[in-house]
């Protein structure tokens, strides 16, 4: 309990040295959060969930949590730490194997995408979460959207027009915020990014995240998961990096 509270306590994100303007208190930190569930040998392992299981019911069940968790999220600790065995990459941090994507074997850029992403995404959510945004967080999405219902919108349509599996963001890019999306488990700290930014808010839209609850809707997913984002966690992020 002591390590899931700290990590949800200091979770912060890692900027890339290879993306000019990024906030350098950003740097660093998630990488270290992540280096410390790291195993004696040096490999990755699988960060604690921050809650239980079933603490997000009703809005995203048990089964899928633990599923997304222990099944896919550790299929991407275990494949990375397979794609890096032996080779010149191993022993970099996870911020390192993102920043140079572009230049890293697919297995590489795809697990260390889906490992920094889940790590990220289990913390930008919480028990009784959801409501709106409050303070500096409130007032820059009112400035660059106009409203929180049209950030929501756009941030929706971001997620629902992502074709196939993905992620929809709101980052912050050269000091602003802004919607985008990637394909697969690409994020836009990757050098291989249309949009490149530090994510403050992302939603994982592949069909592991809700299949089983919500079959196809992905509609019904995205719309019940504003119930579960951690407004104060994404405040603190923005805060951080604006």
């Amino acid at each position: 309990m002591k390590r899931r509270n700290f990590i949800i306590g200091s979770l912060s994100l890692v900027g890339i040295s290879s993306i000019k303007g990024f906030a350098k208190s950003s740097l660093n930190s998630l990488s270290n959060k992540i280096e410390e569930t790291k195993m004696n040998n040096g490999t990755f392992s699988l960060p604690p969930l921050p809650y239980p299981y079933d603490a997000l019911e009703p809005y995203i069940d048990k089964w899928t949590m633990e599923l997304h968790h222990t099944k896919h999220h550790q299929a991407y600790v275990n494949n990375l730490n397979k794609a890096i065995e032996g080779t010149e990459l191993a022993g970099k941090t996870l911020e390192e194997l993102i920043g140079m994507a572009s230049k890293v074997p697919a297995a590489v850029r795809n697990n260390g995408g889906g490992h920094w992403n889940h790590t990220f995404f289990w913390n930008i959510m919480k028990p009784n979460g959801g409501g709106f945004p409050s303070g500096e967080l409130a007032d820059a999405i009112n400035s660059t959207f106009g409203s929180f219902e049209n950030f929501k919108k756009a941030f929706t349509d971001s997620a629902l027009g992502r074709f196939g599996s993905g992620w929809a963001w709101l980052i912050m890019s050269n000091g602003k915020l802004v919607v985008a999306s990637t394909p697969n488990q690409d994020n836009p700290l990757m050098d291989v990014a249309e949009v490149k930014g530090i994510p403050i808010l992302g939603i994982d839209v592949w069909e592991h995240a809700y299949y089983l609850k919500y079959q196809n809707r992905r509609n019904e997913y995205v719309e019940n998961w504003w119930n579960v984002v951690n407004w104060d966690e994404v405040s603190r992020l923005f805060k951080q990096n604006k």
